[in-house]
């Protein structure tokens, strides 16, 4: 049977927070423009952390995005020469943004997704596993843990409520390795006194 010679696939990049998701897939974005390859990127309108109208790392790289409130927006949004679309954070949308990735990858595009793979309770987080089992390829990052210094898988929330959905950044997240992570910890005055007895 003969088939078109599309090169749609899907790019996952998972990790705890402070792992570079966001780092990577900047960088795998600007390695398309360099391409000269029409590049388009989307996050979730509620991830306003540094900036409204830029997907930002914690390093303070950016490249220009689109928020929206919904993932089928996307569908919508992305121009027909488009060659690669970037959506960051995927894990605060629904798991509409599983069918949008796996449409766009069926249109000829490159579609590379980042967000954080589990909740700072350590349970997976919205369609986070199902883009993983549909994703061509996915590269989980790892970051360092707080408390020992090994490879930290797990985000430790240290400030605020037991909303699974609060978004924030070193002022209430820390990157714990497993043996580190307290998932039924919070609400703790500082990132600091976090930390078990033995580590400070």
């Amino acid at each position: 049977m003969f088939h078109r010679a599309l090169h749609g696939f899907i790019e996952v990049v998972c990790g705890s927070m402070f792992s570079g998701k966001t780092e990577e897939l900047l960088r795998r974005v600007r390695r398309a423009q360099i391409a000269r390859q029409k590049v388009q990127v989307f996050k979730p309108a509620i991830d306003i952390r540094y900036s409204q109208d830029h997907v930002q790392s914690h390093d303070s790289n950016r490249v220009a995005s689109r928020p929206v409130q919904s993932a089928r927006e996307i569908l919508d949004l992305v121009d027909d020469n488009t060659r690669v679309v970037g959506i960051d954070e995927a894990q605060f949308f629904d798991d509409a943004v599983v069918d949008v990735a796996q449409k766009l990858a069926y249109r000829g595009m490159r579609v590379i997704v980042a967000g954080l793979d589990m909740d700072f309770k350590g349970q997976p987080f919205g369609p986070m596993p199902k883009l993983l089992a549909v994703a061509e390829t996915v590269t989980k990052l790892s970051a360092v843990c707080v408390v020992c210094g090994n490879p930290a898988s797990r985000t430790q929330k240290v400030v605020g409520g037991d909303e699974r959905i609060a978004v924030g950044a070193k002022e209430m997240y820390e990157a714990r390795c497993r043996f580190c992570h307290e998932p039924d910890v919070i609400d703790r005055t500082s990132p600091s006194e976090s930390l078990p007895a033995q580590a400070q």
